[in-house]
């Protein structure tokens, strides 16, 4: 699915046979998610890909390029990644695990990806998309412009 490889601006790999994920804590919000804004970069072998994350405002974080990405509270509450590729219906990720600087959603029921992790580090932000395993993990690392 050519859309997820865009997608991902940085996603750190899970462990090879992860253990199951927690939860995420009711008290989680969009605005926990608030370290992903700003612009992101890749590029590599005359390629490049870039994010553009608004910051939260009313609850929802916006992203646009080939495909339109959001982050948005569920119908729960809890933050979920909604990715509409080329226009298509939307695919709903639900985060399952977060910290201050990173932050995991999931989609069991999703052929490929099933997992998205973003984590960042100063300047860098790394997305990765895989099987909830952690298997067939694809990673792209974006720095901040």
């Amino acid at each position: 699915m050519r859309w997820l490889m865009a997608l991902a601006a940085g996603m750190v790999l899970a462990a090879a046979a992860p253990a199951a994920t927690p939860a995420a804590t009711p008290a989680a919000t969009v605005n926990d998610l608030a370290w992903m804004a700003g612009s992101w970069a890749q590029e590599a072998d005359g390629r490049w890909t870039e994010e553009y994350w608004t910051v939260p405002r009313g609850g929802v974080m916006l992203q646009r390029e080939f495909e339109f990405l959001r982050l948005e509270a569920g119908e729960d509450g809890v933050p979920a990644y909604i990715a509409q590729p080329g226009g298509r219906a939307p695919v709903a990720f639900r985060l399952t695990q977060h910290d201050a600087m990173s932050a995991t959603f999931d989609n069991p029921a999703h052929d490929y990806p099933q997992r998205l992790r973003y984590a960042r580090t100063g300047d860098v932000m790394t997305a990765t998309i895989s099987k909830i395993d952690g298997t067939k993990a694809r990673s792209w690392t974006y720095r901040r412009r």
